[in-house]
């Protein structure tokens, strides 16, 4: 019970402080974890970050959960979880409320950070997931099919596609560090949680339309979602908006002002589901949609675990994942293009705010957070 404790109040001050996104989380990890509190080597951690990029999901989250596993067991792992997540969710979830309940017209200069949030994470994407003809063919091809087939069905059925071209055409041939520590979890138990994993990412769509239900509705779409996230945070933007942007559930003008405040807070970007779910069913509705957007990576991390270490000899299984990759770039440019470029952008001014704002985050390194701050301020005096 006392390294459970341990485990928790550790990962909460992660959670409160750790701002910036995936990236900079993992240097925070690197720094508490290994290099202050030795709970794992250097190694380990590597071979833990590799898994974590190789599984669909957030991946500074799922690092979490393994660490959390290596330490603790199961329990540690969700105990971990909880830690990092419970400071976002809870200052989402008071967004929310508040902006349910107060007229907000300012928020306009928080979407115009968000246009830029959005635009460096696609730059950046590009610069470490395209790196071959292929990949550009794929990512130009994701770009195509989502803007011109607009249905719940068509980023699944490209990221689906793009894995098996990049099976076919993308090989990796880089060898993987051979050592890990042993997880505490045997092959067994693992089988068991990545079969779940897949029952419920076959099930619950096929039950969705016979389960008319408001909770069922919220698990299936934030579910299907969480499990469909290849290369970082940012790609869960397109697949909520589809979810619940084209579905009728939020207005794309809530969506975007969520996401936008999600840049304010430490911790997971995993937690606008916590702040979409406030939207639509209340607190309620906010502790469903962040168990079941986080599930898909709980299930994958902690099952995948025993098996890392002959999973990742395949260079073609590791060419399939580098597809999927490609893919979300072309989906994420496509979000960024609509709806929140034109649900945004109203005039001229708007685009050299904009630019303005890219620009710092991409020159002067500006933390986000800091951002959406200037967004907040230009939006109480312009708007």
């Amino acid at each position: 019970m006392r390294r459970l404790w341990e485990i928790f109040l550790v990962s909460f001050k992660l959670g409160c402080t750790s701002f910036g996104g995936p990236t900079a989380h993992l240097g925070y990890f690197q720094n508490e974890y290994v290099e202050k509190r030795k709970w794992l080597s250097a190694n380990d951690y590597s071979q833990l970050v590799a898994l974590s990029q190789f599984l669909p999901g957030p991946a500074s989250s799922q690092v979490g959960m393994g660490i959390g596993l290596l330490r603790g067991g199961i329990f540690g792992s969700v105990i971990s979880f909880l830690g990092f997540t419970l400071p976002s969710v809870l200052l989402l979830i008071a967004f929310g409320y508040f902006s349910t309940h107060v007229e907000m017209s300012w928020v306009h200069g928080l979407k115009l950070v968000a246009v830029a949030i959005v635009a460096q994470a696609i730059l950046d994407m590009s610069r470490k997931l395209i790196s071959s003809i292929w990949h550009l063919i794929i990512a130009l091809f994701a770009l195509g099919v989502v803007l011109l087939w607009v249905h719940s069905l068509s980023q699944v059925l490209v990221i689906g596609l793009a894995a098996l071209i990049g099976f076919r055409f993308i090989k990796i041939t880089k060898e993987m560090n051979q050592h890990v520590t042993v997880a505490p979890i045997s092959k067994k138990a693992g089988f068991i949680l990545l079969s779940l994993f897949f029952l419920l990412l076959i099930g619950l769509p096929a039950v969705s339309p016979f389960m008319q239900y408001e909770w069922f509705i919220l698990v299936e779409k934030f579910y299907l979602s969480g499990a469909l996230v290849f290369g970082g945070g940012h790609v869960v933007l397109p697949l909520l908006e589809v979810q619940f942007v084209q579905s009728g559930l939020m207005s794309s003008s809530d969506f975007i002002t969520g996401y936008g405040m999600t840049q304010a807070v430490p911790g997971p970007l995993f937690t606008f589901a916590s702040y979409i779910g406030m939207m639509i069913a209340g607190v309620p509705g906010a502790i469903i949609a962040t168990i079941a957007i986080f599930l898909p990576a709980f299930l994958l991390i902690v099952g995948a675990m025993p098996f890392w270490l002959a999973l990742n000899q395949f260079p073609r299984l590791r060419g399939a994942i580098a597809g999927a990759n490609a893919a979300v770039v072309g989906i994420l440019a496509a979000a960024f293009f609509h709806p929140i470029a034109t649900e945004t952008i109203e005039n001229w001014l708007d685009i050299v705010i904009s630019a303005i704002f890219l620009w710092c985050l991409m020159r002067w390194k500006i933390p986000p957070y800091l951002l959406v701050i200037i967004g907040l301020c230009i939006g109480i005096i312009r708007y």
